[in-house]
């Protein structure tokens, strides 16, 4: 099928994002909705000002005739999104859901969309969106994703790739790899943080540069204790969802849950990524750290 009329369900970075790039492409014809349209000084209605995108009154009313929608809202939204377009969604229209939610939250969500006469893809995003953004590592899964995969290569989704024919599949890929990836930030941040507090943070640094060689640790460290600060509440959302993957699979999600504590955590100590080196950074958590405590013995 031609693509001519796109939706965005959730306009913030991913949506945003895809939405630039999209219309780069030459897709002329973009709607959006975000919960936070109802608020005019939001970062996705700020967004708006693009015009490479029209707000709509509703989610209902984004999808009106949309060939394709796309859902990039936060884990805990993913059943809600599909619910909010489910009435309204075309016969046949593709649904791509970008959510990092866990398998049975997306089998769930397809069901909602499939009975409404949509195609429901799930889609898991496998790596940050910003560096190569539209052309972004993806995996496409489900019985509808092998029809999407020619359609969303000409969108310029150069980095889609059909997974599996069975929902779920790719949420768990996606899942498994967030508890790495998200758990190695809570861990940086936890023992650097400590380490800065005992004065050997530069040791542990280079025991890690050591350890494991190719990577600028400190370079490293800081860019990911950054994504926690700025990204720790949808972080630790992503982890919950992660946590119920791991206890479908019969095993105690004790590490998920103390990873989503922490990105929780981190997403309160924001202000210091206005720091431009790791050191610094580590300096300012501690001076909100102990700003709280001050707060706390009032």
């Amino acid at each position: 099928m031609t693509i001519s009329r796109i939706a965005l369900i959730g306009f913030g970075e991913v949506g945003q994002i895809l939405g630039e790039d999209l219309a780069a492409k030459g897709a002329a014809d973009i709607s959006a909705w975000d919960l936070k349209f109802d608020d005019a000084d939001s970062g996705p209605s700020r967004a708006l000002t693009g015009n490479y995108v029209t707000a709509g009154a509703a989610a209902r009313d984004a999808v009106k005739g949309a060939d394709f929608v796309i859902s990039a809202v936060t884990a805990a939204q993913t059943i809600t999104a599909a619910q909010s377009v489910a009435q309204a969604i075309g016969p046949g229209v593709f649904f791509a859901d970008m959510n990092s939610a866990s398998p049975s939250v997306k089998t769930k969500a397809a069901a909602i969309i499939n009975d409404a006469g949509g195609r429901y893809v799930e889609v898991a995003v496998m790596a940050p969106i910003a560096p190569k953004r539209l052309a972004t590592p993806m995996l496409m899964g489900g019985p509808h994703a092998q029809a999407l995969i020619d359609d969303a290569h000409g969108l310029g989704f150069d980095g889609a790739a059909f997974f599996d024919d069975d929902y779920g599949k790719a949420a768990a890929a996606k899942m498994c790899r967030s508890i790495v990836v998200k758990g190695m930030e809570a861990l940086l941040t936890e023992a650097l943080l400590t380490a800065r507090h005992h004065g050997v943070d530069a040791s542990v640094l280079e025991s890690l540069d050591d350890l494991f060689p190719g990577r600028d640790w400190n370079r490293l460290a800081y860019y990911m204790i950054t994504r926690s600060l700025e990204h720790g509440g949808r972080r630790a959302e992503e982890m919950r969802e992660v946590a119920q993957t791991v206890c479908d699979a019969g095993v105690d999600p004790l590490m998920s849950m103390a990873c989503a504590v922490r990105q929780d955590w981190a997403a309160t100590h924001k202000a210091a990524m206005n720091e431009a080196s790791l050191a610094p950074m580590l300096d300012a958590i501690f001076k909100t750290i102990q700003s709280d405590k001050d707060a706390a013995s009032c």
